[in-house]
């Protein structure tokens, strides 16, 4: 007998092979009748996953974690068991590949953005569609579309059938950010203020910013570009988060995300970033254009807020040096004089210590001691320090954070801080952990990595670059998982029952709030693996599972992963709706016993493109009369 691999190639099965596969799948069969009581409610259920699952894992029929370039639609293949038929999702018109429900100018309503004020940078804030207004379609790739280069090549090179849009090749072509030839775009590393290239900026900036010696270990890079400084700070062992508006320079942070950067859509407007306090050693701006000698400080106040104590602060660009650039800068000096008098003004009255100007380049450090800091105007407040991590879709307002390091000790050097206890566990800060609990929830995502990695092999290799926890916790998943070669995107629910993304931050790594009821704050196909841990209890009775993991398909690679550890009968019904979707799935047990409810569900979304599907000219009417229709099904 013979096995087809997703390859396509068949590959023999031993004799041998096949009678310890049915010894063993009588044997689960037999433990599991016999423990059948520790089941508890859904007792069947879990019996037959049991024994499917062992069969499975003993015969070695599992799912393939290659990548192979390869169109056409593959046949999912389910370990659902009985019930209702799953639903199923039609994909999307082609001229949605680029579709960011909450970002996107909707062309079709009349640029829905410019509905909203301009004031502030409203109308390019986050503006999610209402339920029935959503599209609960399949997001296809564009044609040609093939798996990205792995880390670090990609840094350089991305391939331009994934985000075939030249006009950045145009518009900054005298300032070296990327480059067009044929079938790739090159990204030389150049930049506005960097036009000698990323790695000689940061050069620069060492000299006053210790970028060496691990204690700057997290930047916030707003109005990024296409993230370059991310990308060289890389190599540094310093992690970047980089952002910038939807279609200001059209694809941006497609590009960064392409180039396996961390970054995400977003703009300092009207309402807070979504980062608790003290979260950044380092905020950066070159040439961002936002107006920070404006709004009464807001906007430095706010970087204020999640800058941690002894964090820096670099402005590159105007007003910086505007004596020598005012012309260059076409601004008159009384302009650029006056604005750069009231950015020094804010960052006295935020007690930034002014460490250098070098050139068009400003840094400033905030005080770990603020004692010396002269007191605040009549006119600015110390912000309400009640519930300080509630950012989401709060307004940005003109007051200042407490520059107080956080009790529970000092932060230690990266990568020393990746295994330390961070300073808000230890000072009890995060109500139900304590350094044991804390230590024991590590050793437990240890174990659950292991096991993960004893059926996907690939998760050692260069096969993932851009990773992402949907449901993060402490950053225990990141943390077994580390490599230089990739890096994860822990998600912090606004749901969850606590606020840990201070502590992830604190432990070196990086993440952001997020609602998944909503989609989320990137481009399609920019994660090659999601991790999920209980995601969809979270959200039960808040919002559809389809509408979730059709945002999970959304921003998940062709032949990218998903992992989703849940209680069986979540999964169950989770494995139906990706049966919908095309995914091929397979299930597994609890590392630790068949016995225990919580189950993994591992899935591979399948190759296809916009181009790859026969009735491709029926798209757009299967996505309009699929909006706002489709299962019912409720977390």
């Amino acid at each position: 007998m013979a096995i087809k691999g997703n390859s396509g190639e068949y590959k023999a099965r031993s004799p041998l092979g096949m009678v310890i596969a049915v010894l063993l799948c009588c044997f689960f069969y037999v433990l599991g009748a016999w423990q059948r009581s520790g089941y508890g409610k859904g007792d069947s259920i879990v019996v037959a996953v049991t024994r499917q699952t062992a069969c499975a894992s003993a015969s070695a029929v599992g799912l393939s974690f290659e990548t192979h370039h390869t169109g056409g639609l593959a046949n999912a293949t389910t370990s659902g068991l009985g019930g209702k038929p799953p639903p199923s999702f039609a994909p999307c018109a082609a001229a949605l590949t680029d579709h960011t429900p909450c970002h996107d100018q909707d062309r079709r309503k009349h640029d829905r953005a410019m509905k909203f004020p301009r004031k502030n940078m409203v109308y390019r804030e986050r503006h999610c569609p209402s339920d029935g207004d959503r599209l609960r379609c399949l997001v296809p790739a564009p044609p040609g579309y093939v798996t990205p280069f792995p880390w670090p090549k990609s840094r350089d090179y991305v391939p331009y059938a994934n985000a075939p849009y030249k006009s950045l090749t145009v518009e900054k072509a005298v300032q070296n950010w990327v480059q067009y030839e044929g079938a790739v775009f090159r990204f030389p590393g150049g930049g506005t203020q960097f036009p000698h290239g990323a790695d000689k900026y940061i050069d620069q900036l060492a000299s006053v910013v210790p970028f060496a010696d691990g204690s700057v270990r997290s930047v916030l890079d707003t109005g990024c570009g296409v993230a370059s400084l991310g990308a060289y700070l890389d190599s540094r062992g310093v992690m970047a988060m980089s952002f910038a508006p939807r279609d200001s320079h059209e694809a941006q942070v497609q590009f960064a995300l392409e180039r396996g950067v961390p970054a995400f859509i977003g703009v300092l407007g009207s309402v807070k970033l979504p980062f608790p306090p003290r979260s950044f050693d380092m905020a950066h701006c070159s040439r961002c254009l936002i107006q920070w000698s404006g709004n009464g400080g807001m906007y430095m106040m706010e970087v204020d807020r999640v800058l941690g104590p002894g964090g820096y602060w670099v402005l590159s660009g105007p007003p910086i040096n505007w004596k020598a650039n005012h012309r260059k800068w076409q601004r008159t000096e009384e302009d650029l004089g006056g604005e750069q008098k009231r950015i020094e003004e804010y960052a006295q009255m935020l007690c930034w210590e002014k460490v250098t100007e070098m050139a068009e380049i400003g840094v400033w450090r905030k005080r770990t001691d603020t004692a010396a800091c002269p007191a605040m105007p009549p006119a600015v407040q110390a912000c309400d320090p009640a519930n300080p991590d509630d950012v989401w879709y709060k307004n940005m307002e003109t007051c200042i954070t407490p520059s107080t390091t956080a009790a529970g000790g000092e932060l230690q050097s990266f990568p020393e801080r990746l295994k330390a206890i961070p300073p808000r566990i230890s000072s009890g800060a995060v109500q139900g952990f304590i350094v044991e609990s804390y230590e024991e929830e590590n050793r437990r995502w240890e174990r659950h990595v292991k096991a993960y990695r004893k059926v996907n092999y690939k998760l050692d290799t260069k096969r993932y670059r851009n990773i992402m926890d949907m449901n993060a916790g402490v950053g225990g998943f990141a943390a077994a998982i580390f490599s230089p070669m990739s890096w994860v995107m822990n998600v912090v629910p606004t749901a969850a029952e606590l606020s840990t993304l201070g502590v992830i931050y604190e432990r070196g790594l990086i993440g952001i709030y997020h609602d998944w009821c909503e989609a989320f704050s990137t481009y399609p196909r920019t994660y090659d693996l999601i991790h999920a841990n209980g995601v969809f209890n979270i959200y039960r009775d808040k919002c559809k599972m389809e509408d979730i993991m059709l945002e999970m398909d959304r921003i998940l690679r062709p032949e990218g992963t998903v992992i989703l550890r849940d209680d069986i009968n979540v999964l169950l019904r989770v494995d139906k709706v990706a049966t919908g979707m095309r995914w091929k799935t397979m299930m597994a047990n609890h590392e630790d016993s068949p016995h225990i409810r919580e189950k993994v569900l591992y899935a591979i979304k399948p190759y296809w493109t916009a181009d790859s599907d026969k009735s491709s000219q029926d798209q757009e009417k299967k996505a309009t009369s699929s909006k706002g229709k489709g299962s019912d099904s409720e977390v």
